[in-house]
């Protein structure tokens, strides 16, 4: 069966259960994770759940979950960290967690986190399902599983919600469910400023279908369900940055004004060139800066290999405004690879040259990837860990 048809063949058992094999491979490669972590961290003499809660970005969330907007930290240089850099969905829902159990607020961002990637897991292999068929869908989400930082996915952070907003906005989208697309599309928004990325990919998709119907008859109820999509879709991000505007007094542009307190922006890649570039005045920093050049030239390749690969435009848009607001903000550089952990269409090529071998050989490359995931998780999150 090819792709296509496997795309278009209807499904003979419910999602979920085509999907189990996907979220079963999903929660062993993590689980994997948390257990190497927890010993590597307990041999450095440190907690592994404070790793997961309670540093950086999830000491936000969880303030905010517990008090509101409203507090900032002033630098000795002038900088302001303010919380309301930080997008509310993630807090709400830690909020409403600790209302309804007896979880702390750092316990209900860490379960938030969890269930949501696994909602993520599941959406992703829906997506890459539709597109290129159940095996390619399983392989996908191990892919996303078994990246690198992916124990980003396990910690109170919003990358896990987000993604998962995500993918299921893009599958409402290839299913033609507009004012379902729109509607997570706004929650997308309320969650992290890559927002923008599912409202870009609901509004092309949109604009396209209009395009394409332009005079046929018998299209006025679809018509108007994607009219309420398209309007749902930018409410989220919209909503909150204008209340941002309105809580510091600076009109719709307030909250550039808060990034830039953390020194986030967008140049173009300006400052991300800058910073490969002086990776080379040195040794073994220079290994460093070939590293980076290959990872862009990386993820550049996936991306046009999906074009290629004829990807549907719904993908196509978001992950290229996922791809330009990872790697051309000026934020700090160390944050790029978890900031890219939505892109998971750039999966989907490799997906399909992981589904080709023979099952057992795809397994095996699958627990090699994952053992490797795993080391370097808690390398990582016990060195420097996601700022």
């Amino acid at each position: 069966m090819t792709d296509l048809e496997a795309c278009a063949a209807p499904p003979r058992a419910p999602l979920l259960r085509r999907a189990a094999p996907a979220l079963l491979g999903y929660a062993a490669v993590r689980a994997l994770g948390l257990v190497v972590l927890a010993v590597w961290s307990a041999a450095r003499g440190k907690s592994a759940y404070t790793l997961l809660t309670a540093r950086w970005d999830a000491l936000w969330y969880t303030r905010v979950a517990e008090l509101g907007y409203g507090y900032e930290v002033r630098l000795p240089n002038g900088d302001v960290h303010s919380d309301l850099a930080f997008f509310p969905l993630l807090p709400w829902l830690e909020r409403l967690a600790h209302a309804l159990t007896p979880l702390s607020y750092a316990d209900a961002g860490f379960v938030v986190s969890l269930l949501a990637s696994l909602a993520a897991a599941c959406g992703i292999f829906a997506v890459a399902e539709r597109v290129h068929g159940r095996r390619v869908g399983i392989c996908a989400v191990l892919l996303w599983a078994v990246l690198p930082v992916g124990i980003v996915q396990s910690m109170a952070y919003s990358e896990s919600l987000f993604t998962a907003l995500a993918a299921w906005s893009l599958y409402a989208l290839l299913t033609g469910r507009w004012v379902c697309a729109g509607a997570l599309a706004a929650l997308a928004g309320l969650t992290r400023p890559v927002g923008a990325a599912v409202v870009a990919a609901v509004w092309v998709a949109g604009v396209l279908s209009f395009v394409r119907e332009r005079g046929a008859r018998g299209a006025q109820a679809p018509a108007r369900r994607r009219v309420l999509g398209m309007l749902l879709a930018p409410l989220g991000a919209a909503g909150y940055v204008l209340w941002v505007g309105h809580r510091t007094g600076k009109g719709p542009l307030g909250y550039l004004d808060v990034q830039a307190g953390w020194r986030n922006g967008f140049d173009g890649g300006y400052a991300f060139a800058r910073f490969v570039v002086d990776k080379f005045t040195s040794f073994p920093s220079a290994l460093a800066g070939a590293g980076l050049i290959l990872g862009v030239v990386l993820l550049l390749w996936l991306y046009v290999t999906g074009v290629r690969q004829r990807q549907p435009v719904e993908l196509l848009v978001y992950t290229g405004v996922v791809l330009a607001l990872a790697l051309c903000a000026s934020s700090y550089f160390g944050s790029k690879p978890r900031l890219l952990l939505p892109a998971f269409p750039l999966l989907l090529p490799l997906a399909r040259a992981l589904a080709r071998p023979r099952i057992p050989r795809s397994v095996l490359v699958t627990a090699v990837l994952a053992v490797g995931s795993a080391v370097y998780g808690a390398f990582w999150l016990n060195g420097s860990g996601p700022p």
